[in-house]
């Protein structure tokens, strides 16, 4: 059974990475509802196709901080590895937000935020993994895959068990969230970075 601790960690965490910043950002700026532009979602890079870099990377830093904010706060009040359950549960509520009929983003810059917080040495190879891989393939989501299949292993390697559990369940929502990416992966029709189609 979950204690109370969980359950409110799990709570907590999703509520705080359900808050739509981009969305609201995007609005508040007079760009419109940036779910009618480019892929739809509400992440800084489709925030980036509104042509304003500066409240992209403002959306990127506060959907970021979702989980990284829910870990830290909740291992705080509650000790470990309760503030591992606040941090997942943000990336579900990113992807998965109760507001917006459960279509969210895709999760990639809350995933890093979490590692970051948490552990921030596995944080910083995921990071790593990510640049090399956008380097040789030029697929961002790709990367994005590839660096979040590869936490838990990390994570695990490096001796952080709690971590690489939490690194697992972050990723298996990346991997789902980003299932037509990977089927356009697939097919070879993924776009690729710097490149328009």
């Amino acid at each position: 059974m979950f204690s109370m601790p969980i359950i409110y960690a799990l709570i907590g965490g999703y509520l705080l990475g359900s808050i739509p910043f981009g969305l609201l950002i995007a609005r508040a700026s007079g760009q419109g509802d940036i779910r009618k532009i480019g892929s739809g979602n509400i992440g800084a890079t489709n925030v980036l196709r509104t042509g304003r870099k500066d409240i992209a990377f403002i959306t990127l830093l506060l959907d970021a901080g979702k989980a990284g904010v829910a870990a830290l706060l909740f291992n705080h009040f509650f000790g470990s590895p309760i503030g591992l359950f606040a941090g997942a549960a943000a990336l579900i509520g990113h992807c998965f937000p109760v507001w917006l009929k459960f279509k969210g983003g895709k999760g990639v810059a809350t995933f890093f935020g979490g590692l970051l917080a948490t552990a921030w040495p596995i944080g910083l190879i995921a990071g790593a993994i990510w640049l090399a891989c956008a380097f040789i393939t030029r697929i961002s989501s790709l990367s994005a895959l590839a660096a979040a299949g590869s936490a838990p292993l990390i994570a695990l390697m490096m001796g952080y068990v709690n971590i690489a559990m939490m690194a697992a369940v972050m990723a298996v929502i990346i991997y789902i969230r980003h299932a037509e990416n990977i089927g356009r992966i697939l097919q070879g029709t993924e776009s690729r970075i710097g490149k328009k189609d």
